[in-house]
This record gives C-alpha cells, structure tokens and sequence, in this order.
C-alpha cells in the first residue's frame, strides 16, 4: 500500500512539474508570432545584425516568422510603422524623438549601433577645389532617403557650419548612391559602408565627416550616439511584451555572433549581392565599421541626451519641445536577454 501511495505521489508530482513547464512556456511564448519589421536599406552594414539574426535562424528559434521589408530609407521604414503596415522598425534611434515631438510615442528596446557609421564626402569630379563645409552650400547631397539617419547626420554637420538644411538640396538616392555620384547627379554624399569605402577606394569622394568609429563619433556629436535599433509603438510593446523578449533575444544573439565571427564565417552568411561583386572590399568595410555595432544591445546612459542635443541643432520639430528621453527607449529586455542567450 505505502509503495503504491508512493508511486501515486510521484506521478502527481511529475503530472505537476510538467503542468508548471506548460504554463512557462505558455506564458513566455510570443503573443504575436508573425512580426513584420521595416528597414532602410538591408544590404547596408547598419542593418547587419538583423541580417543575420534573419539568415541564421534567430527569429525562428525563438519562435517568431518575421517578414522584413526594405524600403529606400530609414524615414520610409518609419512610415511604415506609423502607417500601421509594419510592427517594428530597425530605423535611428532620433526617429522616437521626432515622433515623440508630434505626439506619438515609439520605444528603443535593443540597440544595433553604439556608433551612426554613416560618412559625408563630397564629389572630387563636381566639388575639385573644396575646402570647408560651407562649400557645401546651394549644393546637392546624395541620402539614402530625406530624412533618414543619413540626412540626420549631414544637417548636423551643416549646423555646426553655420548651414541650414534649407541650403542644401537632399537628394534620396537609395540603392543608386554610387552611380548618382560617380555620373555627376549630386555634388556631395551621406551614406554607409560598404558604399562609402567603395568609393572612397575608387578616389571619387572626399570624406568630410565621418563616424564609423567611436571616436570620431564623439568628435562630432560630442558622446556616444546611439544609431539603429529596433524600436516599436508603446502600444505594441505593452500588447507584446513576449514577442519583444523574442525579438530582443534574437538581436543580442546576432550581436554576439558578431563579436566573434571571421570574415569567412560572414560572407558566407550574408547574401552575394551585399558584396557588392567584390569581397575583399566588403571584408575592408567591414573592419572600418565593426567597432560602431553595438556588442550587447544596451543603450548607453548618454546616448538619448545626445541624440536629442543633435537634434536641436537644426530641427525645429524638436526645438523646444518637452521631450520625455525615459519614454523613448529601455533597457529591460535586453538585461533579461542576457540570462538566456547563448550563440
């Protein structure tokens, strides 16, 4: 009788310990399992981790089906998500404070990039005898989009030039940035690896600025400036929040991953047409901006504050707004990502 008490408790326990695994998993499993995120430029190394994460079964792992649409910018992508069409962006973390300044609120939840990696050069063939950015005026600069992380960038170089974005005429040249350079189409250009090294080794431009590194980050926008990230609604983060653990997990996973990875191991991931038809050149580009990728996902305590000085240098859809940077990004996710996630 005592051994058959024995056995009965012992199956009650287990029936009990497997119910408690079920509610688990129940209760971390992503609310939303299909997630369409938005991006502004794929093939760029700005958008690497999510690459990555995509190509090497992260998302899935996790048990998530992401659709991921590429538009011509970063301003398209977050379109986009105010539109409706798109859950998440991978976009530059200002864009939460532009739609904050109208009234709309959106959330960093992983950060991508500790560094922007975006360089503005000028044409050596339209601008020869260039000396200062003021040279720049009445000139046309090449962006990813208008009002992308490139165009961001470029005013705020023109800012401290005494230039208004005004003076200046921004050109979206999407995925056509080298040709329109090299043919002559725009004067000057805002733009990402592996695009700027390639022309940079061509001897067509002329770099002016530059932020593939973490110190020449600093010297132009004076501390750390967090760049791309995956940023959300607030009404989508409260509706998902296991869909955006599943999400943050995924992207620190692929920021790891990175830490690590060979050249070889990277082109044999990513697809051939961000090569570029040259992968020594894509292996060059990325050892210039390696260092800008976030290794953690962790946004760094002065980041907003800088982001929001930089904006308020030219933008007067953020001058003098009450901006709440709280409200803007958290680092919760991805601390409770680095309890589980192992590459």
């Amino acid at each position: 009788m005592k051994r058959r008490t024995f056995i009965a408790s012992g199956a009650v326990l287990a029936s009990g310990a497997l119910s408690g695994m079920l509610l688990a998993f129940a209760q971390n499993k992503p609310e939303q399992s299909r997630v369409s995120i938005a991006v502004g430029g794929k093939n760029l190394f700005y958008y690497l981790p999510l690459t990555i994460a995509e190509r090497r079964n992260y998302f899935k792992d996790e048990g998530l089906e992401v659709e991921i649409a590429d538009f011509a910018g970063g301003a398209k992508a977050l379109q986009a998500a105010v539109g409706g069409s798109a859950d998440v962006v991978f976009g530059t973390f200002e864009h939460t404070l532009l739609l904050q300044a109208k009234n709309q609120y959106f959330r960093e939840f992983v950060l991508q990039g500790r560094a922007p990696q975006i360089v503005l050069a000028v044409s050596k063939k339209t601008m020869p005898n260039y000396k200062s950015v003021a040279d720049l005026k009445g000139k046309k600069i090449g962006v990813t989009a208008p009002g992308s992380s490139a165009s961001i960038m470029a005013s705020f170089v023109l800012a401290q030039a005494g230039l208004k974005a005004s003076d200046v005429s921004f050109i979206g040249v999407g995925a056509g940035a080298i040709a329109a350079l090299q043919s002559g189409q725009i004067d000057a250009i805002a733009n990402l690896d592996p695009v700027m090294t390639k022309l940079d080794r061509a001897g067509d431009i002329r770099i002016v600025s530059d932020t593939r590194t973490l110190a020449d980050t600093k010297t132009v926008f004076g501390g750390n400036m967090p760049a791309g990230c995956l940023y959300a609604s607030q009404s989508f983060i409260t509706k998902n929040p296991n869909t955006t653990q599943a999400l943050t997990n995924a992207m620190v996973r692929a920021l790891k991953w990175l830490q690590t990875a060979s050249g070889k191991d990277l082109i044999a991931t990513v697809p051939e047409s961000y090569l570029l038809g040259d992968r020594a050149l894509y292996l060059d580009s990325w050892q210039h901006v390696k260092e800008a990728l976030s290794p953690d996902g962790l946004m760094p305590a002065d980041g907003p504050a800088t982001s929001l000085k930089t904006l308020q240098a030219f933008d007067e859809t953020v001058r003098g707004k009450p901006i709440d940077l709280s409200k803007t990004w958290t680092n919760d996710f991805v601390k409770k990502a680095f309890a589980t996630v192992t590459v």
